[in-house]
């Protein structure tokens, strides 16, 4: 017996329109086009999930969805909800609304009746207003003490300390130093460098010290051997015979045990300790080193010259003068055909948490 389809009368050809622009900028913009990392996808997903539940929750349905969802008013509430109801910090709320008006910015491209929704979020949407950050990374001694914790008598014990080097010595995003493929070191150069694929599909090249490449030859040697395979993930786990990808959790757990264990000789290293203390660390000790603030942009790969900034008080000078060597980049949007849902929900609509 044929399932029976359910009707989308009585549902405007505006909602469709709608639903059709933010479904296909959560499933084909978001990961395809801009490059981002999946933990930037995820992110998004979120804040979309996360205005729906809002809208829902308000009495919007599929029948009611039109641009009266995405104006000011409903945006800045939403912001206020976001604070008061799910208890986000404003920081949190700000990179939520961000995503927003990514995805509204993305309509008005789509469709010009529509391009207005972004141009008044920007005017009439607000940042919440942010305590002032500044992220202080690990001591030099923690760095030391946990660098001694690997036994390197064993396989994992050089993988372990190899990664953490790396993690350390390019300040590379935990997801790029795992996404790294063989081919990726060029070590057969005077000065060997790593190439790092970070958000929106941006390469950028760091330098690998003495140090690194101590220990690059003795894991190459026990994990790839005499003939690596250059499309292999540098860091992997054997799944099922084959060599995949290592997992951000299976590196947490390492990292705890490792840390756990440097504590004992150290009371400076942290707790809880993640792999991505190793970035916020080097960017730091960079910085008391006295490289330039624009350098260090350049080699975490940050896109705005204010997520950098968090590292360390800058003059207003130092600002100026670092603003003036940013450049911008541009992005392309796709098409992709788009069909009414049975499912009569707003998620559905947009092409999310569907079961």
């Amino acid at each position: 017996m044929k399932k029976k389809q359910k009707s989308c009368a009585g549902i405007s050809l505006q909602a469709r329109h709608l639903a059709e622009y933010i479904s296909d900028w959560i499933n084909i913009y978001v990961p395809r086009m801009r490059g981002c990392s999946s933990h930037t996808e995820r992110a998004y997903r979120t804040s979309l999930s996360l205005y729906v539940s809002y809208l829902e929750e308000k009495g919007y349905t599929p029948f009611t969805l039109s641009i009266e969802c995405f104006t000011p008013e409903v945006l800045n509430n939403w912001l206020l909800w976001l604070r008061d109801n799910r208890n986000l910090k404003p920081a949190i709320c700000n990179g939520r609304m961000g995503a927003m008006k990514c995805m509204l910015k993305y309509i008005g491209g789509r469709d010009v009746a529509f391009a207005g929704l972004y141009l008044n979020a920007k005017e009439h949407v607000k940042k919440m207003r942010e305590e002032k950050v500044h992220i202080m990374g690990m001591t030099r001694n923690a760095v030391r003490a946990l660098f001694a914790a690997p036994d390197t008598t064993t396989k994992l014990g050089v993988r372990d300390l190899f990664l953490m080097l790396m993690c350390y010595g390019v300040a590379g995003r935990i997801d790029e130093i795992l996404s790294l493929k063989v081919k990726d070191l060029r070590t057969d150069v005077k000065d060997p460098y790593a190439i790092l694929h970070g958000k929106g599909s941006k390469i950028r090249s760091v330098y690998l010290q003495s140090g690194i490449m101590k220990w690059y030859e003795r894991y190459m040697k026990l994990f790839h051997g005499k003939t690596p395979n250059q499309e292999d993930y540098l860091f992997y786990s054997i799944v099922h015979g084959q060599r995949c990808k290592l997992t951000q959790p299976a590196v947490s757990k390492r990292m705890k045990l490792h840390a756990d264990k440097a504590r004992l000789t150290c009371n400076e290293v942290p707790n809880p300790m993640h792999a991505h203390l190793w970035r916020h660390t080097a960017a730091c000790h960079w910085r008391e080193n006295g490289i330039n603030i624009v350098e260090i942009k350049e080699l975490m790969g940050h896109a705005s010259l204010t997520s950098t900034m968090v590292y360390q008080d800058v003059t207003d000078k130092q600002k100026r003068e670092a603003i003036k060597s940013l450049e911008n980049n541009v992005t392309q949007t796709m098409k992709k055909k788009w069909t009414m849902p049975d499912n009569r929900s707003l998620a559905a609509m947009f092409g999310i948490n569907v079961d």
